[in-house]
């Protein structure tokens, strides 16, 4: 069996009504005749949304495919006895021209009782903010379900939710159950568990060309949301300049930033998990054992479990986002 390498995927595109085009003249993505691209998923096992490996003699090869055959060589062996044959991650791209939905993700408890799935932690890095962009995530006032639903049958929900003005590099941490929308002008990289169980909440009295509007999950947000309010929803970070800083560690995944203007070299050796590096800014060459691979701006690359050594040559600078399972 020839040795498994850093593998590259080829995304898929999503229509939104919502979406723009910051996908491609920012990331440098070809969404082909899309009018507005919502997200890019850059790397997915969900079933029937699978992205395909473009490099290498395991070209064409859907990702989840490969975690059979290669199981803890690839994603490491403590992450396969706990998902199985579908890589737990998804990682997207999402160009907001327009408010999302106001929504919510069920946890991991409620999404495999209702719908036999994992459940959606996810996380927000902002990769660029037009002046004045905001998002919503969180409440910002104590309520309970019924005065919850007043403010929603009224369409003041806006008014006991948290609104936070965003810029670039802004982080945001979104456990399951944490009501959120990403405001317009906003291009962002998220993180999240394998999953794409969404409960619409309110989704701003939008129609489509055919005057139809989105379907809403009142009921089913009722009971995964989380109404504790917090101080703060923003994640503070200090950027490490030419290391790695640490943004997000949860059950779910780990996110850090890696920031290169130099060489850098990374050892893998004591973690049992495969390692994702999303490049945000900039590019690179992974340097590896047996040869070196290029990664520019909205590209992925997959380190499989096995490959404990690597080498970062930034081309001549690259902002990484890294991700894997503790």
């Amino acid at each position: 069996m020839n040795s498994l390498y850093p593998l590259k995927f080829q995304p898929l595109f999503r229509e939104k009504i919502w979406g723009g085009h910051k996908i491609r003249t920012l990331l440098g993505l070809d969404f082909g005749t899309l009018s507005n691209c919502g997200e890019a998923w850059v790397l997915s096992g969900v079933p029937g949304n699978q992205t395909l490996v473009t490099n290498g003699f395991l070209e064409g090869n859907e990702l989840n495919e490969l975690v059979e055959i290669y199981m803890g060589d690839l994603v490491g062996d403590e992450v396969y006895e706990k998902y199985g044959d579908e890589f737990p991650i998804l990682l997207k791209f999402v160009d907001s021209n327009e408010y999302l939905s106001i929504q919510v993700h069920p946890d991991d408890y409620l999404a495999r009782k209702r719908h036999s799935a994992n459940g959606k932690t996810e996380m927000w890095i902002i990769l660029d903010a037009d002046p004045g962009a905001e998002l919503i995530s969180g409440f910002s006032t104590k309520v309970d379900k019924e005065t919850y639903l007043i403010y929603l049958k009224e369409k003041r929900l806006r008014e006991i939710l948290h609104s936070e003005t965003v810029k670039k590099g802004d982080v945001f941490f979104t456990p399951a159950g944490r009501v959120h929308a990403i405001g317009p002008g906003i291009l962002l990289a998220e993180i999240q568990q394998t999953s794409d169980i969404t409960y619409r909440i309110y989704d701003w009295d939008r129609v489509d060309e055919k005057g139809h509007s989105r379907e809403l999950h009142t009921d089913l947000a009722l009971d995964a949301l989380d109404f504790t309010v917090l101080p703060e929803y923003k994640t503070h970070y200090t950027l490490r300049e030419n290391g790695t800083t640490s943004l997000i560690k949860s059950e779910h995944f780990i996110t850090n930033l890696i920031d290169v203007q130099i060489p850098l070299k990374k050892d893998y050796g004591e973690l049992d998990s495969f390692v994702i590096y999303l490049c945000t800014e900039g590019s690179f060459r992974l340097v590896y054992d047996e040869g070196d691979i290029s990664v520019k701006t909205g590209e992925s690359v997959l380190i499989p479990n096995i490959l404990n050594l690597v080498g970062i040559l930034p081309m001549p600078s690259a902002r990484i986002l890294e991700v894997y399972i503790h």
